[in-house]
């Protein structure tokens, strides 16, 4: 979208200034050259990023978008709608996954309701505070009309980038994305399949649980919907009206303000990863200011991965969504940090170099 700006990490003179810097201070640490593999290429990424050759990372933060789909009516899920609220619920009453291992990594949650179909009330006993950024009370169903309007989606894509930007101003600099939203697998293969110009049998997975009859099931009314509405991969907003979900489209929302505004963006599974392309179809730059998590054991994850030609940091077969995987992922990432701005370099320490990591010299 026009009203978002994202420039690249490394086209200024300044930016590639920085890159030497920053490639000289990770190549002069106690180890051999590359021995710290993908994190060094993290390090490399976040000193761009914060334009800085000591970075910090500040105030980590996972925002975890929850809404309900129209889809869901088509039995193209394992669980029930209801679910979703019902998980709204153990998140601000700190008992799901995410609340566990954000706990364990000093990592903020805010819980958002993007449009989950149900009223909640207020307990004061709860451990987390829900963010009320409803647009709906869940989307249409997308076989019959547009999940959204175009009005909506604008709106939830808003919401989305204020919510980011408010994380950002409060001092937060690394920012997770997590969703909860029974049938939003199905949303996510509609927007793969369309934004990625690949057949949706290719798109489609078990979701929640699906058995086989059930993702047979599930590909059928989602062909026939992708039939429908007879998109492209050029008509990303329109495409993610007809298919998305209200958190879906927040995230996008965040993940673009997220980036304009120098964050370092953490995406975690299938779901996530479908907002995120859609951001990318927006502004390919974001690109740069992202880390993905993880390969979700979701089939479809690993060809959306390799169609953004980006590495997961890790691969552990989860299908759980609600940032659980950007929650894993974090240690990695101060890791990458700590590394640059705590490790001796050969003559801080006085080790004696290797022949292969000095330059080539001339005569």
């Amino acid at each position: 979208m026009n009203q978002f700006k994202i420039s690249p990490l490394n086209s200024p003179l300044e930016s590639i200034a920085l890159q030497a810097s920053l490639l000289q201070k990770i190549q002069q640490k106690t180890k051999p050259l590359g021995a710290l593999g993908e994190l060094e290429n993290l390090a490399l990424q976040i000193g761009l990023i914060q334009n800085k050759l000591t970075p910090q990372l500040k105030n980590p933060t996972i925002l975890v978008f929850a809404a309900d789909h129209g889809i869901a009516n088509q039995g193209v899920s394992a669980f029930p709608q209801a679910v979703t609220a019902q998980m709204v619920i153990n998140f601000l009453q700190g008992g799901a996954a995410i609340n566990v291992f954000a706990k364990q990594n000093n990592i903020a949650l805010r819980v958002i309701d993007a449009g989950v179909n149900h009223t909640f009330a207020p307990d004061v006993h709860l451990i987390n505070t829900l963010i009320d950024a409803k647009i709906d009370y869940g989307t249409r169903n997308f076989s019959i009309e547009p999940a959204m309007s175009l009005t909506q989606c604008e709106q939830a894509i808003a919401k989305g980038a204020a919510l980011a930007k408010a994380e950002i101003d409060n001092g937060c600099n690394v920012l997770g994305f997590g969703e909860m939203g029974i049938g939003n697998t199905s949303s996510a293969s509609c927007l793969m399949s369309v934004l990625c110009a690949m057949p949706v049998e290719q798109c489609v997975g078990r979701g929640t649980g699906l058995d086989d009859a059930g993702v047979a099931h599930k590909t059928a009314i989602l062909k026939q919907a992708i039939q429908q509405h007879a998109l492209d991969e050029q008509d990303v907003i329109q495409t993610l009206a007809a298919f998305g979900g209200f958190e879906i489209a927040m995230m996008t929302g965040a993940m673009l303000s997220a980036a304009e505004h120098k964050s370092l963006l953490i995406i975690d599974g299938f779901i996530a990863t479908a907002a995120l392309l859609a951001a990318y179809k927006l502004q390919p730059n974001i690109l740069d200011y992202c880390v993905f998590a993880h390969c979700s054991n979701e089939t479809a994850h690993r060809q959306m991965l390799d169609y953004l030609k980006v590495k997961p940091l890790l691969n552990l077969n989860l299908r759980l969504g609600e940032g659980s995987g950007a929650a894993l992922a974090y240690p990695l990432i101060e890791a990458a940090v700590n590394f640059l701005n705590e490790m001796a370099s050969f003559a801080s320490a006085g080790v004696s170099e290797s022949v292969a990591s000095q330059p080539e010299k001339t005569t």
